[in-house]
């Protein structure tokens, strides 16, 4: 298979990963969507854009070819459900407002799905793990930032309007809570956007698998809401004049990882 995923090796503690991200398709998927799923709508759209400072800043990242129609990075391996309620699983059989992803008779065969866990899932999770523990290795704690966006009205997943900032520690388990108190700290200050901790949005498979403060390694996923920085129907077109105040706060949002990570552990 051809390359999977993109990845830039920083000089700080943090690794930001995009697992929603990729638009790449298989022929099997591509030749078994619905007409509605060809646009590929439930994709995390922009997302290295929307981060692109992010290397300047000297963050490790790693982003997703593949889209998430294909296998979605963010889901275990063993497919075990992560929230209560409708959700997607590890091969979604269903865009987001619940309808079939693939006409009738066109799924993709086992055997092509065990190529894409093997081909596609696993080099995106040894690149997280193997960084993870570079950084451990070299900093003695390691910060990582799971970055996602959604369009902020699905009736089909939640109720209502989504808050702009929805961010998720897996209910406190994966990092320290100092850490998360002092993200909410940032976007209360930024009375233009709205935000949540452990709303709907508590962390994927990456936040609550990679996530261990007890071994100094501390996730938190970030799922945007796309009315932040784009138009959230087709063409999916970012909005220059929206994303760059969204992305000052993302940047306020991630020195202020970096800075509690120096505090804490004082490198």
């Amino acid at each position: 298979m051809d390359k999977v995923l993109s990845f830039h090796q920083g000089h700080l503690p943090l690794l930001i990963s995009m697992p929603h991200a990729g638009l790449k398709l298989t022929p099997a998927v591509e030749d078994g969507l619905v007409e509605a799923a060809r646009s590929l709508p439930d994709t995390d759209w922009h997302i290295p854009r929307l981060y692109d400072f992010a290397r300047e800043l000297g963050a490790s990242v790693v982003a997703a070819e593949y889209s998430r129609f294909v296998i979605d990075l963010n889901r275990p391996e063993d497919d075990q459900p992560l929230y209560a309620g409708a959700t997607t699983g590890l091969y979604p059989a269903t865009l987001f407002e619940g309808e079939p992803l693939f006409e009738e008779g066109k799924v993709p065969s086992a055997q092509e799905r065990a190529t894409y866990l093997e081909q596609i899932w696993r080099p995106y999770h040894d690149t997280l793990r193997n960084e993870l523990a570079r950084l451990r290795e070299a900093f003695g704690y390691a910060l990582l930032w799971d970055a996602h966006s959604i369009r902020s009205h699905i009736p089909h997943l939640f109720d209502g309007k989504l808050p702009d900032f929805n961010l998720g520690t897996f209910n406190g388990a994966s990092c320290d809570p100092r850490l998360a108190e002092r993200l909410q700290g940032v976007c209360a200050e930024e009375s233009a956007y709205s935000h949540v901790l452990n709303g709907r949005f508590k962390g994927g498979h990456i936040t609550r698998h990679y996530g261990h403060p007890g071994e100094n390694i501390h996730a938190v996923q970030l799922e945007l809401a796309q009315s932040t920085y784009m138009e959230e129907c087709e063409p999916f077109a970012y909005r220059e004049e929206l994303a760059q105040p969204t992305q000052k706060v993302l940047r306020k949002l991630l020195e202020t990882t970096v800075d509690w990570g120096r505090e804490r552990y004082g490198r």
